[in-house]
């Protein structure tokens, strides 16, 4: 996992602004050819010189750490009556498109931004500030997610009240699933291009969300993709899971998407659950 083998170390940009984000971390390597299957047998120490005590030792004090910024980011967030969610999934799996369908209808409803995390380029972020919404660009470099810290210095670029700040994690399903940002709620969204199984392969990710939204409806017809089977699978993993299916391309679904938005500020403003 991420939270030892060193992979978000170094240099992060929150838009021009560099910040030396090096942790504890170890890198790894794997000889060429060399496999591994995990999930069956003892847990193996995967770092050079390190135990499994001091791997697990490591990957705690690197979540406390985080849990702590995240706190603070909740509480700053709480005193501007900002709703934070954080959407997470694959690459490819529409969210960046999703969520600039969003923005077209939110926005000039309620006060909305963006924070954008992605190794490179600031592609994304374009095409959010394209909708008249504010965007700041997160780039991690060699890093698989954002962090709490990450998100924090970003917020002191945003002036986003009693409205919704979408934070767009890096697209990855694994390790987002472990770091609070100090957002309400976490938003899965899984194509229907990327196989019903998803949830079963990726369980910790499905698990921590509190909605699944299923992306790219309207490509259904052209694939051999089973809708129930997907839902069931996912609340095999987390049975309190909502699930919202959309196209944004067509529009299909969107509705019912941003009525939860609303429920969801709705209950965060009187501390309930949406």
């Amino acid at each position: 996992m991420c939270n030892v083998c060193g992979c978000a170390s170094g240099e992060v940009t929150v838009e021009g602004h560099s910040h030396d984000h090096a942790h504890d971390h170890h890198h790894h390597h794997h000889p060429n050819g060399q496999t591994h299957d995990y999930g069956q047998g003892p847990a193996r120490a995967h770092a050079p010189g390190l135990s499994q005590a001091r791997m697990v030792e490591i990957e705690q004090d690197i979540l406390a750490k985080n849990d702590r910024y995240a706190a603070a980011n909740r509480a700053a967030l709480a005193g501007s009556g900002t709703l934070a969610l954080n959407l997470v999934s694959s690459p490819g799996s529409g969210k960046t498109t999703l969520l600039t369908a969003t923005l077209s209808r939110l926005n000039g409803r309620l006060p909305l931004a963006v924070i954008e995390g992605d190794q490179q380029t600031a592609n994304d972020a374009e095409r959010i500030r394209a909708t008249g919404v504010p965007a700041i660009q997160v780039n991690t470099g060699k890093g698989c997610h954002l962090d709490a810290h990450m998100v924090g210095h970003a917020l002191e670029h945003l002036d986003v009240r009693n409205g919704v700040l979408f934070i767009e994690n890096v697209g990855n399903l694994v390790c987002p699933a472990g770091f609070d940002l100090g957002e309400a709620h976490k938003v899965v969204i899984l194509s229907v291009t990327e196989g019903e199984d998803k949830p079963l392969k990726y369980p910790d990710m499905f698990h921590a969300s509190d909605l699944m939204v299923l992306t790219k409806t309207d490509l259904l017809p052209h694939l051999d993709f089973d809708v129930a089977a997907c839902i069931a699978n996912a609340r095999r993993i987390n049975p309190r899971l909502k699930v919202l299916k959309v196209s944004a391309k067509t529009g299909e679904g969107l509705q019912g998407w941003l009525d939860w938005i609303e429920a969801a500020r709705t209950m965060h403003a009187v501390g309930g659950e949406v």
